[in-house]
């Protein structure tokens, strides 16, 4: 299968409707197009329109809830807890980073932490919200668990992403990764290419490395065995344990600081109990913020300009990458896998919305 190319506008206005027809409002559906779209923007495919089809089952099997109330459960000057009661996690994300930036600004630091939530899309989306505000944004959260522990056979963590954003120039910091080798997107974007997955990504239920996404998908829904390794790979030979640390320690600042559930205990059933952690700083109780700016945007010019491997032309900093592709797919559209198309041509007609309506594609 191949891929077809659209304009980031028309994808906008389809998944806008999309999630009115849903019964989202106005404000609620631009949020979670707007969260989506920024990975296809960003080339982050795993979590773009192919995300499409989780929210629709979602939505439609009342795990992802349209009509939920967000509470605060708990709050300090510096901190709180939110209960999301099954909400979008892009609409409760974006609240609950608009509170730590909020908290920043009047304290110097915010963090809040969500329980109860479900998927939220790109982590950086959020990191980035506190760096367009002059702050230090992180964000992180937990997922049903993909990932094995360093000589394990059994999925006990999930992706578990961190994202840290800091204003800089020309670029800003943008740090936005997984704490295993890869996604499940990412996977299920080789299951629909029915393309064999490199070997050192994935473990079978006996935990021995496999390349069939297929039956790695299989085996993580129906909790088999095997899934996806932590970074750095199976064993201690190239810091696995590493890896397995971090998505470890995501869970602690989301699942057990909000008191929810870590990713072994989020599934697919009638709740996510996802969990996510947000944290803003003003880095201007450290000093002056222009100086710290200054000497941040100093630093990875000073990366960017050393010296390269032999055959290489260009050393990026994170986050470089990310603002290329954002201009390139404004300019001249996003491509869509064609089984992602066939998922959203499901959702449109189960919703009454004709496709064609919305989408030409770009030649």
């Amino acid at each position: 299968m191949g891929y077809l190319k659209y304009n980031y506008k028309d994808l906008k206005n389809l998944c806008n409707t999309s999630f009115k027809e849903f019964g989202f409002n106005s404000e609620e559906s631009e949020t979670i197009t707007e969260v989506l779209l920024l990975s296809d923007l960003f080339g982050i495919e795993s979590h773009g329109v192919q995300r499409l089809v989780r929210y629709y089952n979602g939505i439609k099997n009342g795990i992802m809830k349209v009509d939920a109330e967000i509470e605060t459960v708990h709050e300090t000057l510096v901190s709180a807890v939110l209960d999301a009661h099954g909400a979008m996690g892009q609409i409760v994300g974006k609240k609950a980073m608009e509170m730590a930036i909020e908290k920043a600004k009047v304290t110097g630091m915010g963090m809040v932490t969500v329980r109860n939530s479900n998927h939220y899309g790109i982590a950086g989306y959020y990191a980035r919200m506190a760096e367009q505000e002059g702050l230090l944004g992180m964000s992180m959260t937990n997922t049903e668990a993909i990932t094995v522990p360093t000589f394990g056979r059994e999925a006990m963590m999930g992706s578990n992403p961190i994202a840290i954003s800091m204003p800089a120039e020309p670029y800003p910091f943008l740090l936005d990764m997984s704490t295993s080798v890869v996604t499940r997107g990412k996977v299920e974007i080789y299951n629909k290419r029915k393309e064999p997955l490199p070997i050192g990504w994935t473990l079978d239920g006996d935990g021995k490395d496999t390349d069939n996404a297929k039956d790695v998908l299989y085996n993580i829904i129906n909790k088999i065995g095997g899934g996806i390794v932590p970074l750095g790979g199976s064993g201690e030979g190239f810091s696995g344990h590493k890896g397995y640390g971090l998505a470890a320690a995501v869970d602690m600042f989301t699942g057990i600081f909000s008191g929810g559930i870590t990713s072994n205990h989020i599934n697919g059933g009638k709740a996510s109990g996802t969990c996510h952690f947000f944290f803003a700083v003003d880095y201007g109780i450290f000093g002056d913020k222009d100086t710290i700016k200054n000497n941040m945007s100093k630093y990875l010019t000073e990366l960017r300009e050393s010296k390269k491997a032999v055959g290489a032309t260009r050393i990026y900093t994170h986050g470089e990458k990310e603002i290329e592709a954002y201009k390139d797919r404004i300019e001249n559209g996003i491509l869509v896998n064609e089984n992602t198309l066939k998922e959203i041509e499901d959702m449109c007609n189960y919703l009454d919305i004709k496709v064609s309506d919305y989408l030409t594609e770009i030649k």
